[in-house]
């Protein structure tokens, strides 16, 4: 059998797609999944062009996989994803030993892309954007575990002024309902018992259903609450200007939306909010927050930060620290700002040094972090509902899984336990994951 070798960066999006990329290639060609280059017939990098020098970090990878095509002619090597589809042939241009490069959009014809590859000496090159075609073209569904990941919507129509998602993914374009929830109901045939809806602003899905009527975000929620055998249902990412009354409603009425929300707002300065072209301001996010927890007393919020953004100055982050500081995030992702190629951002002056963005970053995660332990240190003692996982060492029966919080706990038990929820005492806090101890076994 050939073997593939699928390096991924970047979002769950991104693992999503790899996911899909190895079902599809196993199907039409046969290949399985290895976990060693050095043994595979094609190489696969699937990018994510969020983060600093994304281009660079691609070619470095390319570079140590140039050694392998060296000592393998018939090696194929594949780069897709943002990075793929922001650079195109520019690509293939610096490393001619690229064969195919593929777009977020374009995934699903990899197999017809390496037959043409196989018959060419030139590389393939496809980016473009044919909306929702690849979701028709996916494989039969399988599922790999107790949980995960579902795309309902893809593309995002905000146009920040950092972001580079609407010109690598499109414009937002909505499945249709029915496949949605005919891929849940198929995973949860399979054992699947916790689902993550995905989607670059996954509260703007507008998709369609059955009889020509549009299914918004919280009627969509609706609808996967109601699948039998799933039983916590979560979502990324969101944006503060989607989130309606509707939609925090969903949160008073069912359980199995957990009680955990992950909601960029990415400063806690207006004037740099507004420097983003983000569409909310401080004021707004409290205001959902505050609905929410009305809503939901024990919801836990993460979040996105950028540091840095060209003009902030010690005031506009001292605004931040404070906003976080008032809203007791749980978790984030934070990172240093760097401009995008091609984003209205990058012509802006940068006076900001590097040691000044990095020692605020510092204290920006510095903050956030005592906050995560705090929430952490106050599940001492409670009783948690964990959906089980892993089996971590046989010999100690020790297993472990996630709290709706999203945090791991790992607790003696038998693997039988193995894609049930489960409730579990928690005795300690160990920074990285919490220690507990079994109530009931297999509860469902």
């Amino acid at each position: 059998m050939k073997k593939i070798y699928i390096k991924t960066w970047g979002c769950q999006m991104n693992e999503y797609d790899s996911s899909k990329i190895v079902d599809l290639l196993k199907q039409n060609q046969r290949y399985v999944l290895t976990k060693e280059p050095e043994k595979a017939d094609i190489l696969l990098l699937n990018t994510c062009s969020v983060r600093e020098k994304a281009q660079e970090k691609v070619f470095h990878q390319l570079g140590r996989w140039k050694k392998l095509k060296q000592n393998n002619t018939n090696l194929i090597i594949g780069v897709g994803g943002c990075v793929a589809s922001q650079e195109g042939e520019q690509i293939t241009q610096r490393a001619p030993y690229v064969d195919i490069v593929f777009g977020p959009q374009t995934l699903h014809r990899l197999p017809q892309m390496i037959n043409k590859c196989c018959n060419s000496k030139n590389p393939i090159i496809d980016i473009s954007f044919p909306k929702l075609e690849k979701f028709n073209n996916f494989p039969k569904i399988t599922a790999k575990g107790p949980s995960a990941f579902v795309s309902i919507m893809e593309g995002c129509n905000n146009y920040c002024t950092f972001c580079i998602v609407p010109y690598t993914r499109g414009e937002e374009v909505s499945r249709y309902s029915n496949e949605i929830l005919l891929e849940i109901s198929q995973l949860a045939l399979q054992g699947v018992r916790e689902i993550t809806l995905l989607g670059q602003n996954v509260n703007a899905y507008r998709g369609m259903n059955a009889n020509g009527t549009i299914c918004t975000f919280s009627n969509l929620l609706r609808l996967v609450a109601e699948i039998k055998g799933i039983d916590r249902i979560r979502f990324i990412t969101s944006n503060p200007v989607e989130f309606t009354d509707e939609l925090i409603e969903i949160y008073r009425e069912n359980p199995k939306l957990v009680s955990f929300l992950h909601l960029p707002v990415q400063s806690g300065s207006d004037r740099i909010l507004n420097l983003m072209k983000r569409s909310h301001t401080v004021s707004y996010y409290k205001s959902i927050i505050k609905k929410l927890i009305k809503a939901r007393p024990n919801i836990q919020i993460s979040s996105d930060f950028i540091i840095g953004f060209p003009g902030e100055t010690r005031n506009d982050f001292d605004q931040t620290m404070k906003f976080i500081a008032d809203i007791n995030f749980d978790m984030s992702f934070s990172f240093l700002y760097s401009p995008r190629p091609g984003t209205p951002a990058s012509d802006l002056p940068n006076e900001i040094t590097y040691e000044e963005k990095k020692r605020r970053l510092y204290l920006l995660q510095s903050l956030i972090n005592k906050q995560a332990q705090s929430w952490s240190d106050r599940m001492i003692g409670t009783i948690q509902r964990v959906l089980v996982d892993k089996v971590l060492r046989k010999d100690m029966k020790e297993i472990s899984g996630k709290t709706e919080n999203n945090r791991v706990v790992i607790f003696k038990g038998s693997h039988n336990n193995i894609g049930k929820f489960v409730d579990v005492k928690i005795t300690s806090n160990n920074v990285n994951f919490l220690k507990g101890t079994l109530i009931n076994e297999v509860l469902k």
